[in-house]
């Protein structure tokens, strides 16, 4: 009788996560106190698995702090000393994540990322007995490509290190990090209405995984409301615009775009070195753009061109020398040709760099003395790829790029995003960045 009642009770539960993964909609309450009505119960032991779909990840360690008050849902929270990882198994595709965050009874510091460090906010601060909840919009993806049924017809062709990646497994992977974080519960909702903004680059673009390398593409939507605009990236280190289409990269992003997004394209990095790769820059580089832009159209996709930054290079008057060569005014004439909007982040980028300084500039590049981070006995010193306060830089220069030529989405950016001068950056010192859990010295792919 009691394995029968151990299997009917398996039953039901197997039937709830089946539930949870039609829908594809979960609500979750973090505590190991008493459940809130209409979520499920997350404590301190959840370990993610597939056979649930969720749980705690990446070697979490974390704690339940359970506080007295009548509402389920916030007299309990998950917190830790380190950052900490939840995981859930969603099919590709966009959500909106609404995060119950704070304590009935203290205080609260939250910085929250997912998949590969894709920062959503940071430093989200509660008062003494206060409980807050933030929402982000995320794209979650997968290698395979699909066409319109939903059949698999073909793969992503990755690379070895993407197989590490948080972002091509089909799992949303939400970092918690900052000096207090502390979680309430989560809701995670599908969101088809969102127009999402896809990003086609290369290392200074993609999702970096790990500290201390990042790109801008990842502090991206830290400027964006949550619902309206989604940021997928599908940039990748080492890419050039033929790697890009051969690896069906660019195959991935047709499967997955729809009428009324948007498609970034930066590259020259790596399209300008020889190889199989290589593109010269008045001819088959504008030519291929062209083929991205026509395709795009006939999607009813909006197109934009964005130059790629400079490299970290000074002259002896200390003015950055164009190592890019003729690439980006190959793009630029492209986008006049086309009537297709650009962000010139190199002409941005010059500036930034030159208001820096030799010296200063150092602090926005992977520039770190031997044994600053775990298993690094020598220096790093990298001059194309940045550090988290670069990346976010350079980020703040495509989005007043986007404001200053009053781009349809620049209505969706957040209202409380300063205006961003190149030639003032913003101060090291004030830039905040908690460390994430995954670090690594090995250099980005490109250069």
């Amino acid at each position: 009788m009691q394995a029968l009642k151990n299997s009917i009770s398996v039953f039901i539960f197997s039937c709830f996560i089946f539930s949870l993964h039609a829908q594809n909609s979960f609500k979750f309450d973090f505590g190991n106190s008493k459940c809130a009505d209409g979520y499920t119960k997350v404590t301190a032991d959840t370990k993610f698995s597939y056979q649930t779909g969720y749980g705690f990840d990446q070697g979490s360690v974390v704690q339940s702090i359970e506080r007295k008050g009548k509402n389920y849902l916030t007299n309990d929270f998950i917190t830790s000393a380190k950052p900490f990882y939840f995981s859930v198994k969603l099919p590709e595709g966009n959500y909106d994540v609404k995060l119950f965050l704070g304590d009935v009874e203290g205080t609260s510091a939250t910085t929250v990322r997912a998949e590969c460090r894709r920062l959503f906010f940071e430093n989200s601060k509660t008062k003494k007995g206060e409980i807050v909840t933030k929402t982000f919009t995320v794209h979650v993806k997968d290698s395979i490509i699909r066409d319109k049924k939903g059949n698999a017809v073909s793969k992503v062709r990755l690379k070895p290190r993407e197989f590490s990646y948080l972002h091509w497994d089909n799992l949303l992977t939400i970092e918690f990090n900052d000096t207090a974080a502390k979680v309430c519960g989560i809701e995670i909702t599908p969101n088809t209405k969102a127009t999402t903004i896809f990003l086609a680059g290369n290392s200074t673009v993609v999702d970096q995984d790990r500290e201390p390398w990042a790109a801008w593409g990842q502090m991206f939507p830290d400027f964006f409301d949550a619902e309206n605009i989604c940021i997928a990236n599908y940039a990748e280190s080492g890419e050039t615009l033929k790697a890009f289409k051969g690896e069906r990269r660019l195959e991935k992003v047709w499967s997955m775009i729809k009428p009324g997004d948007y498609l970034f394209i930066e590259f020259a990095h790596n399209d300008q070195k020889p190889g199989g790769s290589h593109l010269d820059p008045f001819t088959t580089y504008k030519q291929t753009l062209k083929e991205w832009i026509a395709e795009a159209r006939k999607r009813n996709v909006t197109p934009v061109l964005v130059t790629s930054m400079n490299r970290r290079s000074f002259d002896s008057a200390n003015h950055i020398i164009n190592t890019l060569e003729d690439f980006p005014e190959a793009m630029r004439q492209t986008g006049k040709e086309e009537n297709v909007a650009v962000i010139d982040l190199n002409a941005m980028s010059k500036i930034l760099y030159e208001a820096w300084g030799p010296e200063l500039s150092l602090k926005a590049f992977v520039h770190y003395p031997a044994n600053t981070f775990p298993n690094q006995p020598t220096e790093l010193k990298d001059n194309t790829h940045f550090s988290p306060y670069g990346a976010y830089e350079l980020a703040r220069c495509i989005v007043q790029s986007i404001k200053e030529q009053n781009l349809p989405f620049a209505k969706f950016l957040r209202k409380d995003i300063a205006a961003f001068n190149p030639a003032k950056p913003d101060a090291f010192e004030k830039f905040y960045w908690p460390q994430s859990s995954f670090v690594s010295s090995t250099k980005p792919d490109g250069n």
